[in-house]
Order: structure tokens, then sequence, then C-alpha cells
């Protein structure tokens, strides 16, 4: 009997070994149910995705483009880097021996996909949800979004838009939870353990770098918007705080330039700040040199020859002429944008006709054109320049895109800026620490604006100067594509009449040199005409003397010689201090040829007194 009460009791109670397996068998089943938690979640997460990319965004048509593209985002991205990770999750189950590690190590693979896609959603989650606030503020539209949405979406709700921009962010933030729960239920000796452990810190890692990664975007949108303020603006903007805050760093940057405290050095940011200003200057003298040649070559094109009468003798010059005329009718004109055809009267070797030649700005005038006029306006008739608008695909490919890269650059020069406000007060803040100790909220807040702002700027600094570097030289191969095909388009039109040229058959070299000296000895020409011109200076007038003056030139005479006196031959109305109030044929005695402040435009003249008067007051001696 006492045997077979042993015998009941332990059948009750069970072995030793058998009671370690409940536990055991209880958490293998929990992992179980956790690993198939996380890919049915993975399931129906991809499908609300698909949903919202494909139904919900392609029947949201009434919104503009550019609100559809801040709404859904990236959402693209993050559907093809997590419909591969559910396939190679579900591909896990053939292995169940092994599914939980292979899980662990499949996180560890997609961990750097997962962050950058999240990342950029995550980044403009905020804008997404000001343009639904946007929305509720018109009924009807609101209206229209909720009842598509529910069509396709019914458990999203009342919250409609709100309910699916959540989603990914409610994602991303449960991946460490689901993970954590198949590792609470993993033996601690298990091979997988290990596994489990570095995906979940790697996932936690990740929210972790979303979060900092959204807190930055968040301070640089705050301090990358350039606002056009004007004085009065300016100043309704300045209270306490903020004068407060301005003078504890002007005392911060004086106490730092009179050395009695360190300045902060960071050679990686010096680095980095330098070079991104040396890309900003060079996008700023582009621009300016690409306006002053826009408004050059448009002084250029106002110059037409064919509407003026050139008195020409003849010879080679006439066929340049010629040559000249048709460029400037039937390439040129594209520049000037679209202006209105006009009828211009042409008359050649003793005819006469009329053509609509181009595109004019001005209405017909009844001047007709040299002799040495236009021999093949007939046949640009026929063609009408089949050319492109260079002018508007310069401004298009070259100008407008300037302008957007120096507006792009805008941005991170003010983050530049702030970075600077924001250095002095955390320098401050790292002072009152080491001597007190301690440091307020706002202190500790003043001090994390800082560490997120450089940590932006250090990081993603680099990549768009990369890129601005980039969009500069795609402009410059651009430009120098146009231009090339510019003298591409007027060589082919001047082909036929190359060959009639007087100078066809010599070299590029020599005709250069030829156009070289024929161009200075023209400009000989002209420098000699001027000093003679100079030279030969009209005959001095004498004006009657002033009645009573006699006196006066007498002493002046005696005094200074015939040499030294002038005489006034228009009236001069002084300005200055010291200028003097003459009136026509006044005698004065030069003193010196210009006044006492060495300005030679002024003369130093004694009429008794003493003063100055202008030189163009025309004295005579």
């Amino acid at each position: 009997m006492t045997d077979h009460g042993d015998d009941e009791l332990s059948s009750r109670t069970g072995s030793p070994d058998e009671e370690g397996r409940v536990p055991e068998e209880r958490s293998l089943l929990h992992q179980s149910l956790a690993v198939r938690e996380l890919i049915d979640t993975e399931v129906s997460y991809l499908h609300v995705l698909q949903l919202c990319a494909l139904d919900i965004r392609s029947h949201l048509q009434q919104l503009p483009q550019g609100d559809l593209d801040v709404l859904f985002s990236n959402i693209d991205d993050i559907i093809k880097v997590n419909s591969k990770l559910l396939h190679d999750l579900q591909e896990t189950a053939s292995r169940e021996e092994e599914q939980v590690q292979l899980i662990g190590n499949l996180f560890l693979e997609f961990q750097e996909e997962l962050e950058q896609v999240y990342k950029v959603y995550c980044a403009s989650y905020e804008q997404a949800l000001l343009l639904v606030e946007a929305y509720r503020m018109e009924p009807q539209l609101q209206r229209e979004i909720q009842d598509t949405i529910e069509a396709v979406l019914p458990q999203a709700g009342s919250s409609g838009l709100s309910f699916l921009l959540v989603i990914p962010l409610q994602r991303i933030t449960k991946y460490p939870l689901l993970l954590q729960k198949i590792l609470e239920n993993t033996l601690p000796d298990a091979s997988a353990y290990p596994v489990l452990q570095r995906a979940t810190s790697a996932l936690q890692d990740v929210v972790t770098n979303i979060n900092e990664y959204k807190r930055r975007k968040e301070v640089a949108s705050k301090y990358t918007k350039v606002e056009h303020l004007s004085l009065r603006e300016r100043l309704a903007r300045i209270n306490m705080h903020t004068l407060s805050k301005k003078t504890t760093r002007l005392g911060q940057l004086l106490k730092q330039e009179a050395g009695l405290v360190p300045k902060t050095e960071d050679k990686e940011f010096d680095d980095l700040e330098e070079s991104f200003h040396w890309v900003s200057l060079c996008v700023t003298e582009l621009k300016n040199n690409v306006a002053a040649y826009l408004d050059n070559l448009e002084a250029f094109l106002r110059f037409r020859p064919q509407e003026y009468d050139l008195d020409i003798p003849g010879g080679p010059v006439v066929q340049y002429c010629y040559l000249a005329r048709d460029l400037q009718l039937q390439t040129f004109p594209e520049f000037m944008g679209t202006l209105r055809p006009r009828k211009v009267g042409c008359r050649a070797r003793g005819h006469s006709w009329s053509v609509r030649v181009g595109l004019e700005p001005s209405p017909a005038t009844s001047k007709a054109p040299s002799p040495c006029a236009l021999p093949s306006a007939t046949s640009f008739l026929n063609s009408q320049v089949h050319l492109s608008p260079q002018k508007q695909r310069l401004e298009a490919l070259v100008w407008q895109p300037l302008c957007s890269l120096a507006k792009a650059l805008a941005g991170p020069q003010n983050l530049i800026k702030k970075r600077l406000d924001k250095l002095l007060d955390f320098e401050r803040v790292e002072e009152k620490l080491l001597e007190v100790g301690s440091m307020t909220y706002e202190e500790e807040a003043a001090r994390h604006m800082y560490e997120a702002l450089n940590s932006l700027l250090v990081a993603e600094l680099p990549q768009f100067k990369q890129l601005a570097v980039r969009w500069l030289g795609q402009i410059l191969c651009t430009f120098v594509t146009l231009q090339r095909d510019l003298a591409k388009q007027v060589l082919q039109r001047a082909e036929g009449s190359l060959a009639q040229l007087p100078h066809h058959h010599l070299s590029d070299p020599a005709f250069r040199k030829l156009v070289e000296d024929a161009l200075g000895q023209t400009s000989h020409q002209l420098h000699s005409f001027q000093e003679n011109f100079e030279k030969v200076l009209p005959p001095p007038t004498t004006q009657p003397l002033l009645p009573g003056a006699e006196h006066q030139v007498q002493a002046l005479l005696s005094r200074y010689g015939p040499g030294k006196l002038y005489q006034v031959t228009s009236n001069i109305s002084g300005s200055g201090t010291l200028d003097l109030t003459l009136p026509r044929g006044h005698v004065v005695a030069l003193l010196q040829d210009k006044d006492t402040k060495g300005n030679s435009s002024r003369w130093l003249v004694d009429t008794g007194g003493g003063g100055s008067v202008p030189l163009c007051g025309q004295k005579q001696p």
C-alpha cells in the first residue's frame, strides 16, 4: 500500500526534469506567439501602406501635387524596404529551429535602411500635420478627404489623415518592443539570445537617432527661414529678453577678444565653413557674371546696323557688312524675345522691295537701309529662323537654376550665423557649470540647442556642399554647351558666305593678327586725333574790364606780373566756404592751379582778398 501511494504521489507531482521543461515550453510558446505577432502585424502594416500609396493617394487628386508629396513623403521607399523585410521574415518560418536567431540577424541587416527611410518620413511629419490642420479650415475639402479615406480604410474613423500619417511612426517605434518581447521569452543560454540583444539595442538606437534627426530638422527649419522684415517690424520684435540675450552674447564675445576667456576651437567645423564659404562665393560671382553677360548681350543685340544708312565706300568692308547683317537678322533675333514683326523697306542695286524680316521691337519706319542691303532677305522670308530661343534657354537652363542655387544657400548660411550665437550661449553655460556646478532649465536647453545645431551642420554641411558643387558644375556645363551651340549655329549660317570673304584663305591666327593690327592702327589714329584736338585750344577772348577795376588790376599786376593774371569769362557762383562769387570780366591772379585740399579742378586765386574758384570758370590769361 505504501509503495503504491508513493508511486501515485510521484505521478501527480512529476519528476524534476518535467518541472523544468514546463517553464521552458511556456517560454517557447510565448516566443512563438511573439514571432507570429511580429510577422502578422508586419503584413497588416504593409497592407495599409500600400492602400495609402495606391488607392488613397490616387483618389486625392483635388489636392495639389506639392501637398501630396508632403503628406505621403517617401512612403514608396518605406514600402520597398518593408516589403523586403517582410519577405525575409516569412522565409525564416521554414527554418523553425533557427528562426529567432535569423530574425535577430535580419533586423541587424536592415538597421541602416530602416533608419534612413524613416528619418525622411519623420522629418516631414510636422509639416504634414500643418497641412491637415489647414484642410480642417475648409469643411468641403475636409469632407471629401474623409470620404475617400473611409471608403478605402474604414478603420481610420474620424481621425482620417491623422490616423494614416502616424502609422509609420508607430511602427518604427514598435520594432524594439516586439524584439524585446521575443528576447524575454528566449532562454539566456540559447545561441539566439545575444543576437536578439544586439538587434533590440540596434532598433532602440534607430528610434533614438530618428528622434534626434527630427529634432535637428525642426531646429534647422526654425533658423533657415529667410525673412525680409522692414525696420519697423524688426524693432517690434525687440523686447527685454532679446536685449538681454544679445547683451550677454556681446559680453562673451568681447571677453574672448580681450583674451579673458578661451574661445572654443572646432577645426572640423571651421574647415567645413571655409569650404562652404568658397562655394557660396563662387555661386555669387557666377550669378553676377551671368547677369552682366545677359545685360551686355541685350545691349549688343539692340544694335541693328541694317536699320541705318552706312556710308561705306566699298571694298572688303561691304562684304563683311553683308555677313554681319545676315547674322543680325537670322541668328541673333532669337535673343530679343517675342517682339512684333514689321515691314522694312530695302533697296539694293537700284531695286526696292518690302519684306517681313524677323521680330522687331518698334513699328515700321519709312527710312530704308543703305544700298549695301540684305542680299539674303528673300531666303530668310522662307526660313523664318527655325532656331530655339537662345536667350530663353539661357534664362531657363542657366540663370533660373543659378538663382535657385543661390537661394538654397541662404538657409545653411543662416544656420552658420545662428550657430555662432548659440556657441556664445553654450560657452557661457559651460563657464557657469564649471563655477557653480549647476544650470537652469533654460541654460540646459540653450546647451542642447547648440549641440543639435552643431551636429546637424557637421553631419549635413558636407553633403549639401557636395550637392551644391555638383549643381554648380551642371550649370557651368549647360552654359558652355549653349555657347557652343550658338557658335555652331553662327558658323553654319556664315558657312556659305565665308568662302566669298576676301581673307578666307588666311589661317585663324593670321586673320586674328590682321584684325588686331587693323584695330591697333585705328586706335592709334583716334588717339593721335584726340591729342591734336586737345592741343588746339580756342583763341582767348578778352572781356572789357569792370568799371572801377583799373586800380585793382594795377595792384595785381605790380604784385604778380602779367603772366599770372586771368580774366573770368563767365559768371561764377561760389557754393563753399572759401568759394568766390565773381562776375564775368573780373581779373584775378593765379596763386596755384589747385585749392588748399589739393583738388586740381579748382584754382586758388587772389582778387585782393584770396579764395578759390572752380576750374570750369573758363578763366583766360
